[in-house]
């Protein structure tokens, strides 16, 4: 049994006003906080992993291929692995949200760009 806080972990700005914490690492998935301080949209990417998503907080769309996926706060969604997409914070302040990825997605800043 493993208790971890986001504050006990390292925490990387990838893009400007964009922040993600490896809060766990397993050798079956990782879990990532990400924050975004003010609207932005991370570039288009895709990845191996099945990527799963809950929103605490703001307001999110979700672009896959030309269409765009709104979501809110309590929300949970879920991006197949190998599927080009991108995550945009569409609202007007911060977004803050949990990343859980199958099998485990490399650790902050290996994949991030600034």
């Amino acid at each position: 049994m493993e208790v971890v806080s986001p504050d006990d972990r390292e925490t990387v700005e990838g893009l400007k006003g964009a922040f993600v914490t490896q809060v766990v690492d397993s050798d079956q998935m990782s879990v990532q906080h990400p924050r975004m301080d003010r609207p932005l949209r991370a570039p288009d990417h895709s990845h191996e992993q099945e990527e799963v998503g809950y929103l605490i907080e703001g307001s999110l769309t979700i672009h896959v291929d030309d269409e765009e996926h709104p979501v809110k706060a309590g929300e949970v969604f879920r991006i197949p692995g190998g599927e080009t997409h991108s995550i945009e914070n569409s609202g007007d302040g911060s977004t803050v949200y949990i990343l859980v990825f199958v099998p485990p997605r490399p650790r902050p800043p290996a994949y991030v760009e600034k």
